[in-house]
């Protein structure tokens, strides 16, 4: 699914196109996007509001809505899009990246799950090929950990560094830490010099430290250049290449249950 910096790219979207603007009318009839509500259920507690305020937490994205309105959640899914269209019909992107087998450039009417008219004649839409996204009324956010670019030093050393479960499978845990998926686990732990299988309880406070350090430094990078796949290790993350860093071959296995790449001589022997 897009990872903490694809949805921090939609939530950009909204807070620069998509809010104070009356809204008139609402979409919400695909009934699997918009589960648990049923049709016209999202409409009746959104038509004459605006949003008035963009947030994120991890991978999870919602709206403030105006008056003692709702908060509306929007979930991306896997490659899901937030498409915002002016009153002159001016365009608008962001979440996953196009021009991928996931997201082509050329894309159907009946991707859109979910759209906002407003007032003035543009659009806010839900662009989801797959279909795997969500857009419901006051998400429950309890179960996720603090954010991944926002986690403290101290909080950050205390929920990852403990147990004894493989370092990559305590980052993408969401209760523990929120907004890191595989493709940022990656790269994060490459930029540490960090062995993804060590268990996450045996590392040093310093390590903490740096991993936290990089973990921003590879956020702020993704969300500066476009997503997670202009990390500087992703494109190695296949058969036959070399770490860019120092040309040791990598090696990939599974752990925390996913595909995972690394360099063989820096983190770690294969």
């Amino acid at each position: 699914m897009p990872e903490l910096p694809e949805v921090e790219s939609a939530r950009q979207v909204v807070e620069a196109g998509g809010l104070h603007r009356e809204i008139a009318d609402v979409d919400d009839n695909d009934t699997y996007e918009c589960r648990p509500h049923q049709p016209g259920d999202l409409r009746k507690a959104l038509v004459g509001r605006s949003l008035t305020a963009a947030h994120r937490q991890g991978k999870s994205m919602w709206c403030d809505t105006s008056g003692d309105g709702p908060a509306l959640g929007i979930h991306l899914g896997m490659s899901g899009r937030i498409v915002i269209t002016s009153a002159e019909g001016e365009r608008v992107v962001g979440g996953d990246y196009e021009g991928t087998p996931k997201m082509p450039r050329v894309q159907k009417d009946e991707w859109y799950r979910f759209t906002l008219t407003f007032a003035d004649g543009g659009t806010l839409r839900l662009l989801d090929k797959r279909r795997l996204g969500r857009v419901r009324l006051d998400p429950d956010l309890s179960a996720l950990g603090p954010d991944a670019e926002h986690v403290e030093r101290e909080e950050f050393r205390e929920r990852v560094g403990r147990g004894t479960a493989p370092l990559k499978a305590r980052l993408l845990d969401q209760s523990i830490v929120a907004g890191i998926g595989n493709l940022l686990a990656d790269e994060v732990l490459w930029r540490a010099h960090l062995d993804p299988r060590r268990p996450a309880g045996e590392l040093r406070t310093s390590e903490l430290d740096e991993l936290r350090r990089q973990l921003r430094a590879g956020i702020r990078h993704a969300v500066k250049h476009g997503g997670v796949h202009t990390g500087e290790v992703i494109p190695h993350r296949k058969s036959g290449e070399h770490c860019p860093r120092c040309g040791a071959p990598m090696v990939r296995a599974t752990v925390g249950g996913r595909t995972t790449w690394w360099c063989s001589k820096e983190q770690g022997a294969a």
